[in-house]
């Protein structure tokens, strides 16, 4: 019986220790106070109930104190809590501080929180980076395409990475000072001859101003002859000019079928009024017999001239010579 209650109290004690060390990091406890880092195991307790996970704020403050730095355990588990990337920021704050910049913890935890990667942008404030700018297509005043590549050397401006615009915002912008600079350029062939034109008239501009970055320097990597746009430009407007100048004789032709057509009827309507004429002529005639105002001799002799007439028509139509029109039917 004794070994039982002996054996329960093992377990019972055993079970007690399992818990108290699961709960409570001693390990990590010991760990910080090898390295001189002063947290109360009350703090570590704490910070289960709060559920933060010790190890995540207790290995940072270590970094950090080793580091020189003057951080404190509130700070770092206030910025877990909010969601931000404590270790990231330590490692932030550490090559700031081998740098020699001035980057405090509120500052590099308030980048860290708007999504920015801290760490990231201290190494390229110590590290400037190069940015390849895409082929940019500009026309000189000559009408002659030329691609421009262009490498921009930036660097983090901590003060702005907050709110500044990013990478896409420089590219844009060099593009744009690219094509300016180009477009008021004569001829193409100044450009060819003096590239580092671009690159001081492009810098001149202060591109970076409310973005997050320094921009050092602007080089042009590559200048290629493109199109000839002037020359296609002029090609589509003579087509153009063309096309409209057809559209206008189009219309006029169609204005002259119309006129002409409209004239046949006319002629048509003019010809119908003659033959309704003439048929009233015999009937006139005949009330002039009848009437006595026209005598037989009187009617014999018109009868004559107009057969007269009919004759001497024929003969003009038989001497006169065949028109060309003729010639070319049969």
């Amino acid at each position: 019986m004794e070994y039982f209650f002996i054996a329960l109290i093992v377990i019972i004690v055993f079970i007690f220790l399992a818990i108290f060390f699961t709960f409570i990091p001693v390990g990590l406890w010991i760990s910080a106070f090898a390295a001189g880092v002063r947290v109360g195991i009350f703090t570590l307790v704490g910070m289960r109930l709060r559920r933060v996970s010790p190890a995540k704020i207790i290995l940072p403050l270590i970094k950090a104190s080793k580091a020189g730095l003057d951080i404190n355990v509130n700070q770092l588990e206030a910025h877990y809590l909010a969601g931000g990337n404590v270790d990231k920021v330590v490692n932030a704050l550490i090559a700031a501080h081998r740098a020699e910049m001035n980057l405090q913890f509120v500052r590099a935890a308030a980048i860290d929180l708007a999504g920015r990667d801290v760490l990231e942008a201290v190494k390229m404030s110590v590290n400037p980076k190069v940015i390849e700018t895409p082929n940019i297509s500009a026309v000189a005043k000559d009408g002659i395409e030329l691609l421009v590549k262009a490498r921009v050397t930036v660097r983090t401006n901590l003060d702005r990475l907050i709110g500044g615009a990013g990478e896409a915002t420089i590219i844009a912008r060099v593009g744009e000072g690219i094509v300016t600079t180009v477009g008021s350029s004569k001829s193409h062939k100044d450009v060819l001859e003096n590239p580092d034109s671009i690159s001081r008239t492009v810098l001149s501009k202060g591109l970076d101003a409310g973005t997050a970055y320094e921009i050092l320097s602007i080089d042009i990597a590559d200048v290629d002859v493109g199109r000839n746009i002037g020359a296609q430009l002029l090609t589509l407007q003579a087509e153009a000019d063309k096309n409209i100048a057809q559209a206008k004789a189009e219309e006029r032709r169609a204005m002259a079928v119309a006129k002409e057509q409209e004239m046949k009827a006319l002629v048509q309507e003019m010809r119908a009024k003659v033959v309704e004429s003439e048929a009233e002529v015999p009937k006139a005639m005949a009330n002039a017999l009848s009437n006595g105002k026209l005598g037989v001799m009187d009617y014999y002799s018109m009868q004559n001239m107009i057969a007269d007439t009919q004759m001497r028509d024929s003969i003009s139509k038989v001497n006169k010579p065949e028109s060309s029109e003729s010639i070319a039917k049969k």
